[in-house]
């Protein structure tokens, strides 16, 4: 008979969410805590944007998977097909079958590029790129920077992408660099904005519209991205009155995002999700699957998914876990997420907020939704060593 490996705790995914989860439940005396992950380099993905910006490299961003796999965890570099929640199994596509207690699902997400026809053929040309694919952040900024005249398009898509609004740092960079070399008047920045503001904030949404303003950005909200001709260099667009194709010199997508396709096949996603995880939003436990837990960019918890949200996530899961265990009290996530947003090449705004778009700052002085300097160096320099070396570790409460 074969024995199939069993697990106190499974993470299924090694990227922030599950490498700090599990690190987190080590502290906290988790002594059979596995992660599977195919991928042996581990990325900060959050500095994309600024490669995509000219201001850091894909070195900077990189660390093989092996040195942040918390100290006692076991690792599966392999890749899940299904998960069997009624039976509490996972299958993996070459080791075979292993067994949980409780299973946490963050394997993150990816482009969903049949969302829009065109988007992967155009990506493949000098004239588009996007920061959310690690290889095309470099080519990002090769475009903009080159950029000396015609049409800049850039789009925000809603739907479930990873920090959303940090898809307008390339954006603000960029303006701010056309701005420096004198070439800013004869470029027309387009921003095409699928959502009714740039930002889930009152007041960081109006810091930010009037950025775009000083730069002369025409923001359209409301605006959909439906199609692409890549040979043409034409986007077609739909807004609430028409459809019109926009022809572009330079276009940067923020692409729709999709879940892998064994969540919705292993029947964990929600109506409505387009694939993405179901979970309580408020204890990120799956609804049907008591044993089953989401979090970070796969889990539909009705609320911007983004890095700095892992913050409150992972504990509240982490504790929720041994709760569900022992008839505990449940934390709850409040739907907390934080969008750090330049508006140049030197200040950064941070918006803090929950999922009803209330401000939830980290603290009231300073002011972080007003833009600074000291913001953006801290979202630059300062970010990313916390996250290596306190947040990757499970330091998060």
């Amino acid at each position: 008979m074969t024995v199939r490996p069993h697990h106190d705790v499974l993470v299924v995914g090694g990227g922030n969410a599950g490498i700090s989860l599990a690190a987190k439940l080590r502290r906290d005396g988790y002594r059979d805590v596995a992660i599977i992950e195919p991928s042996t380099v581990h990325h900060y993905r959050p500095m994309l944007s600024y490669v995509g910006s000219g201001l850091a490299t894909l070195d900077e961003l990189r660390r093989p998977e092996a040195a942040v796999i918390p100290a006692g965890c076991r690792w599966y570099t392999d890749r899940v097909t299904a998960v069997e929640p009624d039976r509490s199994r996972v299958r993996l596509a070459r080791i075979g079958t292993l067994t949980y207690d409780d299973l946490v699902v963050c394997p993150g997400s990816s482009i969903d590029w049949e969302a829009v026809p065109g988007s992967r053929e155009a990506v493949s040309t000098p004239a588009a790129s996007t920061n959310y694919e690690v290889d095309l952040a470099p080519p990002t900024w090769a475009m903009l920077s080159a950029l000396t005249r015609g049409r800049a398009v850039f789009t925000l898509s809603q739907w479930q992408v990873p920090c959303a609004p940090v898809a307008l740092k390339p954006l603000f960079m960029a303006a701010d660099h056309w701005s420096r070399t004198g070439v800013l008047g004869d470029i027309e920045i387009e921003l095409l904005v699928e959502g009714a503001r740039l930002v889930d904030e009152d007041r960081a949404d109006r810091e930010l519209r009037a950025a775009a303003d000083r730069y002369g950005v025409r923001v359209r909200l409301g605006t959909n991205l439906e199609s692409i001709d890549a040979p043409a260099q034409v986007a077609r667009v739909r807004s609430a009155d028409r459809l019109e194709d926009l022809g572009y010199d330079a276009l940067h997508l923020t692409p729709p995002h999709r879940a892998p396709d064994w969540v919705a096949a292993s029947g964990l996603a929600g109506r409505g999700t387009r694939g993405f995880m179901a979970v309580d939003p408020r204890t990120l436990r799956h609804p049907a699957y008591p044993s089953v837990w989401g979090l970070g960019d796969v889990a539909a918890a009705d609320a911007l998914p983004s890095g700095g949200a892992l913050r409150k996530q992972v504990p509240v899961v982490a504790h929720n876990i041994t709760a569900g265990r022992s008839g505990g009290a449940m934390r709850s996530y409040s739907g907390y997420s934080v969008a750090p947003v330049t508006t140049s090449r030197r200040r950064l705004l941070l918006a803090e907020f929950d999922r009803d778009g209330e401000p939830e700052p980290t603290t009231r002085h300073p002011d972080l939704v007003r833009p600074r300097a000291a913001t953006f160096a801290f979202d630059r320099y300062v970010e990313p060593l916390v996250y290596w070396r306190r947040l990757l570790r499970g330091h998060v409460s």
